[in-house]
């Protein structure tokens, strides 16, 4: 009976931190993958059905003041998963949030570094969810790094390339995306392929990208800005238009 094995790999990789390899050694790449993933369906073909079971692991979401980080908060209590009673703040000002049936303690800056080293001692496998404001953004970073827990970072802004830098030097886990739609992510991937495999197919060409978002939003959309490197890729002239 054939046999999958698995390697832990980082999820933080960035498209751009490594060149690409030349076009003959990614067709020959490809051909590699695609027997390999022929063999790993055969071998799964061929074990015997076992039972699935339901995943549940800690999740801390910081930031479920807000209306986003209140939304994955309430998915994450709806999927099973053990939605930890901590947040944390800007300001010093502590409090509590009623969040369905679970009340949630909220801690200033002066007191995360100690109640997330708490945290994570006595929950290894947790995850933290950052859905908080751009100015937030880098120094949590530094504060998952520091401590050495897990986290997906929803919130857009701050300076990506050392919020980049952080997670590589630091060598966590992470998730950094402007956009969780897997739709969006799929688009995004697929116009990262096309720019491959047609270099320059559009050069002339302009094109505008149109942000439409609420009022109150921060900071540019990050989607919009990914949408715009992916594009930029084929030799497209830009304008972002809010």
């Amino acid at each position: 009976m054939g046999s999958l094995s698995a390697q832990p790999v980082s999820l933080f990789s960035p498209s751009y931190a490594s060149p690409r390899p030349p076009m003959n050694s990614r067709r020959a790449a490809a051909a590699a993958a695609v027997v390999v993933r022929a063999k790993a369906i055969e071998s799964l073909e061929k074990a015997p059905a076992v039972a699935s079971k339901k995943v549940s692991f800690p999740v801390l979401v910081n930031g479920c003041t807000g209306k986003m980080g209140k939304a994955v908060a309430e998915a994450a209590v709806s999927a099973g998963l053990q939605l930890l009673p901590i947040t944390f703040s800007s300001s010093e000002k502590s409090g509590f949030l009623q969040l369905g049936s679970t009340n949630i303690q909220i801690f200033g800056p002066s007191k995360r570094e100690h109640v997330l080293s708490d945290i994570f001692d006595e929950y290894p496998d947790v995850v933290v969810v950052d859905y908080t404001i751009p100015d937030a953004v880098n120094d949590n970073a530094d504060l998952y790094c520091k401590i050495g827990v897990p986290f997906v970072m929803g919130t857009t802004g701050g300076d990506r390339q050392r919020l980049y830098k952080t997670v590589q030097d630091a060598n966590s886990y992470a998730v950094i995306s402007p956009q969780m739609g897997k739709q969006v992510v799929a688009f995004l991937a697929a116009m990262e392929i096309m720019a491959d495999q047609f270099p320059g197919a559009f050069a002339g060409y302009s094109l505008q990208v149109m942000e439409s978002h609420q009022a109150s939003k921060l900071d540019t959309s990050g989607t919009a800005k990914a949408v715009i490197r992916a594009f930029r890729s084929w030799v497209f002239h830009l304008i972002l238009i809010r």
